[in-house]
């Protein structure tokens, strides 16, 4: 068995410097390509609520459920007078779990980061608003796998942050 001459060790070196470039390219496109989805999703975060026929019963309805503990009986009985109009909000917004037959499982990571956010700033309306309370309601309402939860919750540093800039 021969060993690898300077010669060798150059070609195998610069074949591994363009494969690693290429892969690096290759994760910045999709990371960019996975930014610009959630640029987008910012932009346009519940335009729903903005147009009929969510805007006049979300506009009566949310206000009295800022007082209301996010998960009690009252805030459920809250919701239900939103009705329809929440209904048609799940139905057109794929960051709900509602709008997925199978819920949270039927998600991607796009809809999920929006969904966090969502929960997040959805505390930040509430009077008693706790996001890690809000995250165990949640996980028992939509049946969230335990590792996903720890995932959430570790993320949670990184929203506060962001909301204090």
């Amino acid at each position: 068995m021969e060993a690898n001459t300077n010669a060798d060790m150059d070609i195998d070196y610069a074949t591994f410097e363009a494969e690693t470039k290429k892969h690096i390219a290759l994760v910045a496109d999709l990371l960019l390509s996975i930014s610009m989805k959630l640029l987008n999703r910012s932009l346009h975060h519940d335009d729903s609520k903005l147009l009929e026929p969510e805007r006049t019963t979300f506009a009566t309805v949310t206000p009295k459920l800022h007082s209301l503990t996010y998960g009690s009986e009252e805030y459920k009985s809250g919701c239900r007078e939103l009705g329809d109009a929440l209904q048609h909000h799940y139905e057109h917004n794929r960051h709900h779990a509602e709008f997925y037959k199978h819920g949270i499982l039927d998600m991607n990571l796009v809809d999920l980061i929006e969904m966090v956010c969502d929960w997040y700033a959805a505390t930040k309306r509430h009077d008693d608003g706790n996001f890690a309370t809000s995250i165990g309601i949640n996980q028992k309402r939509f049946g969230i796998p335990l590792e996903l939860i720890a995932i959430i919750a570790n993320t949670e540093d990184m929203m506060r942050e962001a909301t204090t800039l």
